[in-house]
């Protein structure tokens, strides 16, 4: 059960995100409704710590065992006008996420048989470092960050109502 709830038009999500780079590919993830990418990862559950959550969720999502490098953001994102998951369509939503740093494997090979959120069948995509602001990607600060990923926890916070 992830600690998420709607109620009255909100929608709140606790989630632990996976921030996993191989060589000069950053790994992400996108689905047949959504027109962007965002990072491999997905909700806490009640009694999971965000540890567990992340790695859970990353063997989900790409049949691969990541270890932890160090947790790197946490990161509070407020948004409205979702078009893309029909169930937060119409709702004001906020979410909480800690994104972790994952060890490398020195292999890209991952295979991807997740369904997301909203229930799209989801599919893994490495994209190269170096060309990162030519895909449209979420969270927005990633562009500036992920050429250089600071060295201690960072808080970030994004109001992205419309």
């Amino acid at each position: 059960m992830d600690i998420r709830f709607a109620k009255d038009g909100r929608f709140f999500n606790l989630g632990a995100k996976a921030i996993i780079i191989e060589g000069d590919y950053l790994l992400m993830v996108t689905n047949d409704s959504a027109d962007y990418y965002y990072f491999p990862g997905g909700g806490v559950n009640h009694m999971e710590t965000a540890e567990t959550a992340v790695k859970r969720e990353v063997f989900e999502e790409t049949g691969t065992n990541y270890e932890i490098e160090r947790l790197v953001f946490v990161y509070e994102n407020i948004f409205d006008n979702v078009t893309d998951a029909p169930v937060l369509k119409g709702m004001d939503c906020h979410e909480i996420a800690f994104y972790f740093l994952m060890k490398p494997r020195g292999s890209r090979d991952v295979i991807c048989q997740s369904i997301g959120f909203g229930g799209e069948k989801e599919s893994l995509h490495w994209l190269p470092v170096k060309d990162i602001k030519k895909y449209k990607l979420y969270p927005n600060f990633i562009y500036e960050k992920i050429s250089n990923l600071p060295q201690t926890l960072e808080f970030v916070s994004e109001d992205r109502r419309a």
